[in-house]
């Protein structure tokens, strides 16, 4: 299967909120590595995507309380 990067506009803006998402995103079946580049204005999390879905990651997003949407880069 194809990888490929998702990207995420978010309101995650600190190592804190990355901790309470980590153990989720690491875990997710179709997640090779992401990451959050809090220093943008628009809190950009990049997915590389080894089968998931965008509505996946924003599902496991949205459980720990946090938003996301798709963004095009």
């Amino acid at each position: 299967m194809e990888s490929k990067n998702l990207q995420f506009k978010t309101n995650i803006n600190c190592s804190g909120c990355i901790s309470k998402i980590s153990d989720d995103l690491n875990n997710a079946e179709g997640i090779c590595e992401w990451n959050v580049d809090t220093t943008s204005s628009d809190k950009i999390l990049t997915v590389k995507s080894e089968g998931i879905s965008e509505e996946e990651v924003i599902a496991i997003i949205q459980r720990k309380g946090f938003n996301a949407e798709t963004h095009s880069a």
